[in-house]
């Protein structure tokens, strides 16, 4: 098969709502747009109801609910005959664990070390916690262990089907191991041989294969009326409701494999791995060989036959070793497409000054580096001085997100993660009596020094080999220990000494061969698998809804303590993608966006207009006197917050529908507050403040009461709609053209104003999107009808028609950064592709919103842009320059005049389609 060129994705989310089969006839209309590849959220077998796909319970089938792997063939073979390809997403950090429909986790629950799925999951069997030695804890309950047995919620019961026991509680299932069947049995005459033969299992070396023949037995006997009714009524005197029934059932219970507690003690007691601290997503060992084939089997089919074209690999710090995973994917996938490249995406978030490291062999990240590369471009440094005092005067809260980002970590470390911190001190501990000059070294000077090493760590981790920490890694190790020895007293000074040298300063190949290396090199990966999800739960989970300086600089993958950026920093980081990474997609949008990608661009707006939003908000604050129901709900700023979101997602419609708009802000605003973790929490919600802020912002958008406050917000959000259109338009015309692969997130070829998620996730409207590219454009009636969204569309699939035309151009042409003169030259981005001779010129504006003059209309007058030009690094003979939408452009003396390149549309591409003298 030949190798499908890669020039654009499409990112598709599937689920039962939206399966593989109802994305069939939509591949003509994203054929026509321009679109190479679908890139698809993972199709693997997925918990029941799944809007996502990253629960992966059976990674052997291709998920049921979305039609299944017929369904898929059918979606590729409607790619095929548009040549176009599918990106697949893969999981292969974890699996969604609890319920009862993972039969892996099961099996594991069932026969613990002896299950051949217990070196799977990322399990400390040797737990220094004597209730847990040998056992998992299974933080599934909804109360205290021993209620849940009082109250009966923990019920035994029987798969006659099967012949298996289990105890349930609600959704989850926890199976009795076949050997513990006789105490179910009891003395009972009739199941005394059942018994005896359950009983013996203690006894074999092969008990669990022993079990399954036994277990098909017992099935088979239950058929007889008789022996079902006599083991129903054995289940009867394991009723936990009654004295004998507790201790009876209590009993069953410890001497399982598990151990049944609370949800609340996951986050200190837990001893496997988690992602992040979902207790419902266990940790995979993918570096383990059988574990590695296990897991991709499937996918390894698929890219074998041929119908799968790219894979994108979620959560990629989450793995022991990225690098050999990476290393050992591209090997046996070029292996099975030898005659193609399948280029292999990571989903990495890449800290200020890191780089994806071009050792894993991978084309790429998934691009939310340029989202935060974008976004700096697009904001106003004189915007952040005016907006942190407004933020800081009314929320009392810092103006430096990286303060607020370390006082995140620490209540994470302490707290959701608190479990997964003491394994990695623990480990830490054991490397320290190892040593007799260390071995003075008490657990809790390691705690403290380990927790502000975490709390200064500036990336999400680093990549510690058998030699050590490479010179990048020790970039960030080094900032790390300098800000945690800023913190702690002198007296734990030594501590971090001996943690540098621990933790890669001294490569632990140098260690003898047998347990003191394998100690450190435990202690390692340890370290490595914490800090990246404490940087996550600590800033895109806690911090991104604490501080809102700007909401626009708060999402997945931003430096967030960066306001802004040159355009010669852009310019400097498109250059390196070219040189390094020239497939990396460019995402303005995905599916864990914080808001969606044209509110980011109207919430950036505010940089250039601070003063102003500043006075609107003290009058809002006024007209909010009558809109509260009580006098603290909201909070300042949570009250700040709200107005934010309200101003970068008001939507544009004439006539919007409120009441919907008011769903979708609630649903907002209470994952907002709980993730915040400050009025409210997931574990322990606040319901009179939640309940307070809720009729907020319902009087606020549907009262009588609230006419004023919702005027004044909707005329402000109005206010700034035309400049943030044009940073949406420039955005989009930007990932366009720059180095690498522009990927559209699901519908977002109109505008997407999109809250978190689920918000981000509604079903697209696809046919109006197929009747407008159907309609042939006119840029003066997009233009006039903006607000709906089709201009957008149209820049898009104007430009997509010119990689698909050229795509060398803009894979591989040059990337040159121009010069840009005159009255408004830091209100243009300009830069050239060049392959061959053929030149393609980029022109933007950023900050325009002085500059539209209250204009109705995303488009900067011709008139306003005075003596702007752009100085060309070439000669031109001739004024035949396509731009678009046919429009022309003059360049006397080799300088393009932006008010000619931007006569007529709010951004423009150039392109000469003749030979020319250079």
């Amino acid at each position: 098969m030949k190798a499908l060129p890669l020039r654009a994705t499409q990112r598709l989310q599937f689920h039962k709502g939206f399966t593989l089969d109802d994305a069939v006839p939509l591949v003509p209309y994203f054929a026509q747009l321009g679109i190479s590849h679908l890139y698809a959220s993972p199709l693997l077998s997925a918990r029941a109801g799944s809007m996502h796909g990253y629960d992966v319970v059976d990674p052997t089938t291709v998920n049921p609910e979305l039609g299944g792997e017929q369904a898929l063939r059918r979606l590729v073979a409607a790619l095929r005959e548009h040549d176009m390809g599918l990106i697949l997403d893969i999981v292969s950090n974890h699996m969604a664990v609890g319920g009862a429909d993972n039969p892996w986790w099961l099996d594991l629950l069932e026969w613990g070390r002896l299950s051949p799925y217990s070196e799977f999951f990322d399990i400390q069997w040797h737990s220094p916690d004597p209730l847990l030695k040998g056992q998992l804890l299974m933080p599934f309950l909804g109360s205290d262990y021993g209620e849940a047995l009082q109250t009966g919620s923990l019920a035994l019961h029987f798969d006659a089907e099967h012949g298996a026991f289990y105890v349930e509680h609600y959704e989850h299932r926890f199976p009795i191991c076949p050997r513990d069947y006789a105490m179910i049995f009891g003395a009972d005459e009739l199941l005394k041989p059942l018994a005896d033969r359950f009983s013996a299992l203690a006894y074999q070396d092969d008990a669990y294969h022993e079990a399954a023949w036994l277990k098909q037995a017992l099935a088979e006997r239950a058929t007889e009326g008789l022996v079902l009714h006599t083991i129903e009524q054995r289940l009867a005197a394991f009723d936990g409701r009654q004295p004998e029934g507790f201790e009876r059932l209590h009993q069953l219970l410890e001497q399982q494999t598990y151990r049944l507690a609370s949800w609340r003690t996951a986050a200190d007691d837990i001893n496997w791995r988690r992602f992040f601290d979902v207790n419902e997503l266990g940790g995979l060992r993918v570096e383990r060989t059988a574990v590695f084939e296990a897991t991709h089997d499937k996918i390894f089919e698929l890219i074998g036959e041929g119908l799968v074209d790219g894979l994108r690999i979620d959560h990629i710090d989450g793995l022991a070793d990225p690098r050999a995973y990476c290393r050992k994917l591209r090997r046996r996938v070029d292996s099975l497409s030898p005659e193609r490249h399948l280029p292999i995406f990571v989903e990495k978030i890449l800290g200020e000054g890191e780089t994806l490291r071009e050792d894993w062999k991978v084309d790429g990240t998934t691009g939310y580096e340029f989202m935060n590369q974008l976004s700096l471009l697009q904001h106003d440094p004189q915007g952040f001085a005016p907006l942190a005092e407004l933020w800081t005067r009314h929320s009392g809260r810092p103006a430096s997100f990286i303060e607020e980002a370390w006082l995140a970590r620490q209540q994470i470390l302490n707290g959701s993660l608190a479990g997964d911190f003491e394994s990695v001190a623990q480990a830490l501990l054991q490397v320290a009596r190892d040593d007799v000059m260390t071995r003075d070294l008490t657990l809790g000077a390691i705690r403290r020094a380990l927790q502000e090493l975490i709390v200064h760590f500036p990336v999400y981790r680093t990549y510690i080999s058998a030699r050590g920490r490479s010179e990048s890694d020790d970039v960030f190790f080094l900032q790390a220990l300098a800000g945690a020895r800023a913190t702690l007293s002198q007296g734990d000074w030594p501590v971090l000494d001996h943690l540098e040298k621990w933790l890669g300063g001294q490569p632990w190949r140098n260690r003898p061969v047998g347990r003191e290396r394998k100690l450190l090199k435990h202690a390692c990966v340890r370290f490595q698998q914490l800090t990246s999800p404490a940087a996550a739960k600590a800033v895109e989970d806690t911090a991104f809804y604490r501080s809102a300086v700007l909401l626009s600089r708060n999402d997945v993958g931003f430096s967030t303590e960066q306001f802004s950026a040159t355009v010669a920093d852009f310019h400097a980081v498109n250059t390196q993608r070219l040189q390094r990474f020239p497939d990396n997609l460019l995402a303005t949008a995905t599916h864990d966006h914080k808001r969606g990608e044209d509110s980011r661009a109207r919430l950036a707006v505010l940089s250039e207009c601070a003063p102003w939003y500043a006075e609107q908000v003290e009058h809002w604050r006024t007209l909010a006197a009558k809109v509260r129901a009580t006098a603290d709900s909201p909070s300042a700023g949570d009250e700040l917050i709200v107005y934010q979101v309200l101003l970068g997602s008001w939507p544009l419609d004439a006539n919007p529908d409120m009441h919907a708009y008011q769903k979708r802000l609630w649903q907002w605003q209470q994952k907002a507050l709980r993730e915040a973790k400050l009025q409210s929490s997931w574990s322990a919600p606040n319901e009179a403040y939640e309940q307070g802020v809720e009729a907020f912002l319902t009087r606020l958008l549907l009262s009588e009461e609230g006419q004023a406050l919702r005027t004044a917000v909707g005329d402000a959000a109005h206010a700034i709609a035309a400049a943030g259109a044009v940073n949406g338009l420039a955005q989009s015309l930007l990932r366009l053209t720059v180095p690498g692969v522009p990927d559209v997130y699901q519908g977002d070829e109109f505008w997407d104003f999109s809250l978190v998620d689920p918000d981000n996730r509604r079903p697209v409207d696809f046919s109006a999107r197929q009747q407008a590219l159907d309609t042939p454009p006119d840029i003066g009636e997009l233009l006039f009808n903006w607000r709906d969204g089709r201009v957008k569309q149209a820049l898009i699939a104007e430009v997509l028609a010119l990689r698909k035309a050229d795509p060398e151009m803009f894979r591989s042409g040059r990337y040159l950064p121009l010069e840009v003169i005159g009255k408004h030259a830091e209100h243009v981005v300009a830069f050239c592709r060049e392959s061959h001779g053929k030149y393609l010129l980029v022109v933007v504006p950023r900050w325009s919103h002085r500059l539209l003059e209250k204009a109705e209309q995303p488009h900067v007058s011709a008139q306003v842009w005075g003596d702007t030009r752009v100085k060309l690094p070439f000669a031109v003979t001739t004024q035949n320059w396509k731009g678009l939408f046919h429009t022309g452009a003059v360049t006397p003396n080799n300088e393009l005049l932006i008010s000619a390149a931007l006569g007529d549309v709010p951004v423009n591409v150039f392109i000469n389609p003749d030979d020319q003298e250079r």
